[in-house]
């Protein structure tokens, strides 16, 4: 094979992985812009709207280091391939969906497609482009797909739900994962598996997914009257104990699907304990947005998509061109600290728009605002996570981080739904008018988001120490790149 055959090969490989990465972001975005109208079509209460992203986010979040681990027993291949035909397959099943019950389903299904091939993704990139200029480049563009991904959907997610109807915002993934997997399987390549026998915490898994699936269940239901104080206060029980046993499990499993050594590591906890935070404000004020363009300012499917387009545009341009520079000058911590302030603002401005609020004036100057602060942070938080883990535990911290992103979105959203809800439903029982029972219910949403971002600028503050800037991770060329590309729009993806 001459080297023109081969770079070209390794092109065309490289976009069927980009193309599994487009459909993840390009489904995220355009459900969120589409989640009104599937509320009206399926007959979803408020609060449980907010599953047909949670159903999502937990699946994604809890099985993600267990395909990691597959990826090393059955060839990450095969784990990404798999990964692609469970998402495709299931966004048919959304796609078809009459009833709230399939299309959560069916986004469940998503997230366990999401979380095969995202867990390998990289890791095959890498595979792929050993020489760091070359895999600086090849990061480069998996991020360029990311972040053009994320503005592409929110146009898209508008037109496409105008014109044909929500279904199609997943039936647009068939085209897309049907070519890739025709490719895939011709020129894909990937490291061989060590074999089933070595071993992979499956009950670790489960506790995890469904410790974090009770959680958020029990945390979205406070606003309902379905259940009393009693049958959720036992769920929430439940699902702590669950959680406290993966951990336990953690701690004495021969194969743990998450080592907690690494959490003796100051910089890793502290790091992530911020992710959490930020990913659950950013997750969270997207989905309420979305809520309060259409219903409050009364916003079509479009119009919400085009509306919400600045934000992504801004975090892609930052974090992509000048994120890398500011962190090699100044260091990982004063630039998330910087951006978690923008960030944090952006969010109580917008939690002052009011019931005939002006887009230009009241919700465009803080979708800037965030964008500048959320272009900096993501890229800067995630360096920080991975420039305190030692080489042997690199890809240990990559899964954390990447399951500390999807957990903190799922939980976040449910506290930020719930709360939003409540507070709307109260107003409403007081007599307050409908539409400005919602603003103030969104209101009090961004209020709380903007808390989370507060809370992560203290644990950066007072948990992460400065680090001279020749040992910061942003100052070389991969790992700038390699934070940036798929975190930096992972944020937009809801």
């Amino acid at each position: 094979m001459t080297s023109q055959t081969k770079s070209s090969s390794r092109g065309l490989a490289l976009a069927i992985l980009c193309a599994m990465q487009l459909m993840i972001v390009l489904d995220g975005t355009i459900v969120t812009v589409a989640l009104p109208t599937i509320q009206n079509d399926l007959d979803f209460s408020q609060s449980g709207l907010s599953w047909v992203v949670n159903s999502y986010l937990i699946a994604f979040a809890g099985l993600l280091l267990l395909s990691g681990r597959l990826g090393d027993l059955i060839g990450t291949k095969k784990v990404f391939l798999a990964g692609l035909v469970t998402f495709t397959a299931a966004s048919f099943l959304c796609g078809v969906a009459t009833t709230s019950e399939l299309l959560i389903a069916g986004r469940f299904l998503q997230g366990v497609g999401a979380a095969l091939a995202s867990a390998v993704v990289l890791g095959m990139i890498v595979g792929l482009y050993p020489e760091p200029g070359e895999q600086a480049k090849a990061m480069g563009i998996y991020g360029f797909v990311s972040a053009g991904g994320a503005s592409v959907g929110l146009i898209a997610g508008g037109v496409i739900t105008e014109t044909l109807g929500w279904h199609w915002v997943f039936l647009i993934n068939l085209p897309i994962g049907a070519v890739a997997l025709v490719a895939g399987l011709r020129l894909l390549t990937g490291r061989p598996g060590l074999g089933l026998r070595a071993g992979a915490d499956a009950i670790g898994a489960v506790l995890v997914t469904a410790g974090l699936s009770l959680g958020v269940f029990t945390i979205s239901q406070v606003a309902e009257d379905k259940y009393s104080n009693g049958e959720l206060g036992l769920y929430g029980a439940i699902s702590v104990l669950l959680l406290v046993a993966f951990v336990l499990r953690q701690a004495k499993a021969a194969k743990p699907l998450l080592a907690l050594r690494i959490f003796r590591n100051r910089e890793i906890s502290g790091a992530n304990i911020a992710v959490v935070l930020l990913f659950a404000a950013g997750f969270g004020f997207q989905f309420l947005n979305a809520l309060y363009l259409q219903r409050v300012l009364g916003f079509d499917s479009m119009q919400t998509g085009l509306a919400f387009l600045p934000a992504p545009i801004v975090i892609g341009t930052m974090s992509l061109f000048f994120t890398a520079k500011l962190t090699a000058r100044y260091g990982t911590r004063r630039v998330l600290l910087t951006g978690l302030l923008f960030l944090g603002v952006g969010l109580l401005l917008l939690s002052r728009a009011p019931v005939d609020g002006n887009y230009a004036t009241d919700v465009l100057p803080t979708l800037v605002i965030q964008g500048f602060g959320m272009g900096l942070t993501v890229p800067a938080v995630i360096m920080r996570a991975m420039s305190g883990a030692a080489p042997a535990d690199a890809g240990l911290a990559s899964g954390l981080n990447t399951t500390a992103q999807q957990a903190g979105a799922a939980v976040g959203l449910a506290v930020l739904a719930t709360v939003a809800t409540s507070y709307s439903n109260s107003l409403v029982s007081k007599g307050t008018e409908q539409v400005e029972a919602l603003r103030d219910g969104y209101g009090l949403g961004f209020q709380f988001s903007a808390g989370f971002v507060f809370l992560a600028w203290l644990v950066t503050f007072f948990v992460l120490r400065d680090k001279p800037a020749a040992q910061e991770p942003g100052t070389s060329e991969q790992p700038s790149d390699q934070a940036a590309s798929p975190s930096a729009a992972a944020v937009t993806v809801h």
